[in-house]
């Protein structure tokens, strides 16, 4: 792969390089692959089953079961699976001596980040595509136009925690640390972001938290790209997507800059 790397000189040849690599090594790995998406969707059928029958979104069109609502805050918990296991083979790298290498080489260290990033972005957005498919199931039909405003706002939403977990895995050096801080700071986010629980009807404090959350905004996109039920006042499609994209490119600058002043990760 270091040859490879040397052999596709510029930008454009070490971030195909490095995302081909991610690739292949998902693809190998049947667990990541099955877990990723296989549990989200168990979660999303035992917690919309259960609470289906009691569940009802404020302000929203009577019949709207949790099943339905909650898909896609599931669709963007593949998401963050997937770039959590993606993202935590950075430290695997160091540790295999793979990324020094590769910090040694003429590669520019924007190609270590937009490689790394596009290629956990483009594993996130397959395994979320897959279960997307899973739509008319909760009483989401799929059409031409919410497919491709779905899978637009899901990259987005890819590219932002991807950004979060490579900035995360680049100042660790153990996988039981990344883990660790993981289900401290991402899950939460995830929780505080509307796809388990409305913003109507919450303590005034949690619906601040929720409302400075951008992954909420990420949900919002999802969610009105397909259709699915939402309460009142919610902002519209466009502006859920521009602060998105802004969240994007707000955490993929910021990995930029950390790769650039912490070449070679931590303590060094």
């Amino acid at each position: 792969m270091n040859g490879t790397l040397a052999a596709r000189p510029g930008l454009v040849g070490p971030v195909i390089s490095l995302l081909e690599r991610e690739i292949l090594r998902f693809v190998r790995q049947r667990s990541r692959l099955i877990s990723s998406a296989l549990q989200p969707l168990l979660f999303w059928i035992l917690l919309g089953t259960g609470f289906r029958a009691s569940f009802q979104v404020p302000g929203a069109a009577a019949g709207s079961d949790y099943l339905t609502w909650s898909f896609p805050g599931i669709l963007v918990l593949v998401i963050l699976f997937t770039a959590v296991f993606s993202t935590i083979s950075i430290i695997e790298d160091r540790q295999a001596g793979f990324l020094q290498a590769v910090l040694a080489s003429p590669v520019p260290r924007l190609a270590i980040v937009l490689g790394k990033v596009f290629g956990a972005t483009a594993l996130a957005l397959g395994e979320a595509g897959l279960v997307l498919l899973a739509a008319p199931l909760a009483g989401l039909p799929l059409t031409v136009s919410s497919i491709l405003l779905t899978l637009l706002a899901l990259a987005g939403i890819g590219l932002a925690l991807t950004g979060i977990g490579f900035c995360m895995a680049w100042r660790m050096d153990s996988t039981q640390g990344f883990h660790m801080v993981m289900n401290l700071f991402l899950l939460p986010m995830w929780l505080l972001s509307g796809a388990f629980f409305p913003l109507a009807g919450t303590a005034p404090w949690l619906r601040l938290i929720m409302e400075l959350n951008p992954l909420t905004y990420g949900v919002r996109a999802v969610r009105l790209a397909l259709g699915a039920p939402a309460a009142p006042g919610d902002p519209s499609l466009t502006l859920s997507l521009g602060i998105t994209a802004f969240f994007a490119a707000a955490t993929l600058a910021t990995a930029v800059l950390l790769v650039r002043t912490r070449a070679g990760g931590p303590g060094k």
